[in-house]
C-alpha cells in the first residue's frame, strides 16, 4: 500500500486520520512528506506538537501557542484564567488552515484535546485533522500524582471519528530477531525468553568508548559524560558559535534559548579534532543520528568523516522559527506563517551522550544505554528502539530488572491493541 497517497486522498475528503506505528516506522518521514503536499498545492497546513521539542522535529510550534491556551492545562482553566472566549484573530487563523497535524499526540492529555476541540468548534474550522504518534511511547506530562489521562480517553477523541492508518514495516533495523523483541517490549510482554534475549546485551563496557553513543534518561548526566569524555582527547578545543538574526523587534532571547533547546542546537558547539559527533537533521549524505568523526575545521566548515570513509564538508544550517501572523497583501488581510528568528548552526552535537528524550527520531548504531535513570511507562522501549545495529547495543543494567524497566500504560497498551490493524 502507498500510504502517502492513501492518506492524502483521504485528508482531502475530510477524513480525519490516526497516523501510528511502533519506533522507526517512518511515521516522522511520511507526515514531513503529507505536510509539504499540501503546502506544494497553496495548502495552509498547521504543524503542531505539544511540546517545544516534538514541534521542532515537523517545523512547527506547540499546541498551547498556536490555539492561544496560555497556561491553562483544561477547559475549566481556560475560563478562570479568562481565555474561554477565543480572539478574533486566531479564530481567523484557524477557519483559514486547511489541514492541522498534531504530531506526538501520544504526549496530549484528554484534557488538552478537549481544549483543541473547544478552538475547533469555536473557529467553525472546517479543514482536515491529521494526528500521528504511538501511545506506547511517551505519555502525557501530568501534574503532581494526578493519573495519566490520555487523548483517546477523551470525548472529542471519538467525535473526530478517525481512521486508523497503522504503519508496520520497521526501517531503522533488518534484524528480524531484534524487531521481534522489540515488538514484545513495546507492549510489556517479559516472559522467559524475552528474559533472556534482553541479556544478552549485558556486555563488559569497551575499553574505547569513541565509537558508542550513551543514552541516559536525565540531562545532567548526558552533559557530564560529554564533558568528561572530550577531555581525553588530546586536541586543542575550538569553539563554533551560533549566530542568530531577529526578523521582529518583539522576540525575546529567552525565546530563542528555548527554541535552541528543543531544536537540539547549541549555543557554544565545543568540539576537538577526533571528537565523536552526531548529527541531528537529515541531509542527502547524512541522516539525524548518523555517526561521524571531527577531522578538520576552518572558519566556514567543520569536515566530518563518517564510517564508510567518507568526509562530509559541513557548513552552517539555517534553522527559523515560525509564526502564523496576519499580513497586507495586495490590499487584503490574510494569515500566514512569517520567521521570528534565524538560527545558524551547524547541525552536530557531541556523540558521546544523549538524553533518551532528546533522541528522539534518531538511528543510532553504536549504542550503550544507562537504564538506571528511566523513569517513565514506555521509556525503555523508546530507547531500545534507536538501535540501529544490535550487534552493537549494549545495556547497563541489573539482570533481575527487565519486568521493572520494560513496563508500558496499561489503558495506553489496550488501546493499541485495539485499534491496531
Amino acid at each position: 500500500m502507498n500510504y502517502l497517497s492513501v492518506t492524502i486522498d483521504k485528508l482531502k475528503s475530510k477524513q480525519n486520520i490516526f497516523l501510528t506505528g511502533g519506533a522507526g516506522v517512518g511515521k516522522t518521514t511520511i507526515t514531513k512528506e503529507l505536510i509539504e503536499a499540501f503546502e506544494s498545492d497553496a495548502k495552509k497546513v498547521a504543524k503542531l506538537a505539544s511540546t517545544g521539542m516534538a514541534a521542532t522535529l515537523i517545523g512547527g510550534q506547540t499546541l498551547h501557542s498556536f490555539f492561544d491556551l496560555g497556561i491553562a492545562s483544561s477547559i475549566e482553566e481556560l475560563e478562570k484564567n479568562g481565555k474561554y472566549e477565543i480572539k478574533k484573530k486566531i479564530k481567523k487563523l484557524i477557519h483559514s488552515i486547511d489541514l492541522v497535524v498534531i504530531d506526538e499526540v501520544s504526549m496530549v492529555s484528554d484534557s488538552l484535546f478537549d481544549m483543541i476541540k473547544l478552538r475547533l468548534q469555536q473557529s467553525d474550522f472546517k479543514g482536515s485533522f491529521l494526528v500521528v504518534g504511538d501511545f506506547l511511547q511517551l505519555p502525557p506530562v501530568v501534574r503532581g500524582s494526578c493519573e495519566v489521562m490520555f487523548a483517546f480517553e477523551s470525548q472529542s477523541w471519538k467525535d473526530f471519528d478517525f481512521e486508523v492508518i497503522e504503519l508496520t514495516h520497521i526501517y531503522r533495523t533488518d534484524d528480524k530477531r531484534f524487531i521481534e523483541l522489540l515488538h514484545h517490549v513495546r507492549y510489556g510482554f517479559i516472559d522467559e525468553s524475552i528474559h533472556n534475549h534482553l541479556n544478552e546485551y549485558i556486555k563488559p563496557i569497551p575499553n574505547d568508548l569513541s565509537e558508542f553513543t550513551f543514552l541516559f534518561g536525565k540531562n545532567n548526566s548526558a552533559s557530564f559524560h560529554n564533558k568528561e569524555q572530550l577531555k581525553h582527547i588530546d586536541e586543542e578545543p575550538f569553539m563554533k558559535e551560533a549566530q542568530v538574526i531577529k526578523h521582529l523587534k518583539s522576540v525575546k532571547d529567552t525565546d530563542v534559548e528555548r527554541y535552541m533547546g528543543d531544536a537540539r542546537i547549541e549555543r557554544e558547539l565545543e568540539l576537538k579534532v577526533g571528537a565523536p559527533i552526531l548529527f541531528t537533521r537529515n541531509a542527502w549524505n547524512y541522516f539525524n543520528g548518523e555517526r561521524g568523526i571531527v577531522v578538520n575545521q576552518d572558519s566556514n566548515n567543520i569536515y566530518v568523516q563518517k564510517s564508510d570513509g567518507k568526509v562530509v564538508k559541513l557548513e552552517v544550517v539555517a534553522q527559523s522559527k515560525t509564526m502564523w501572523r496576519e499580513k497586507t497583501v495586495d490590499g487584503k488581510k490574510e494569515m500566514s506563517e512569517e520567521n521570528l528568528f534565524t538560527i545558524y548552526q551547524y547541525p552536530i552535537k557531541l556523540a558521546f551522550a544523549i538524553t533518551i528524550h532528546k533522541s528522539q527520531g534518531m538511528s543510532i548504531e553504536d549504542l550503550i544505554i544507562e537504564t538506571n535513570e528511566i523513569f517513565a511507562p514506555s521509556q525503555f522501549y523508546v530507547a531500545l528502539s534507536r538501535s540501529s545495529n544490535p550487534s552493537r547495543l549494549n545495556l547497563i543494567a541489573p539482570r533481575s530488572q527487565w519486568y521493572e524497566l520494560a513496563y508500558v500504560n496499561h489503558k495506553a497498551a489496550t488501546f493499541v491493541k485495539g485499534s491496531s490493524c
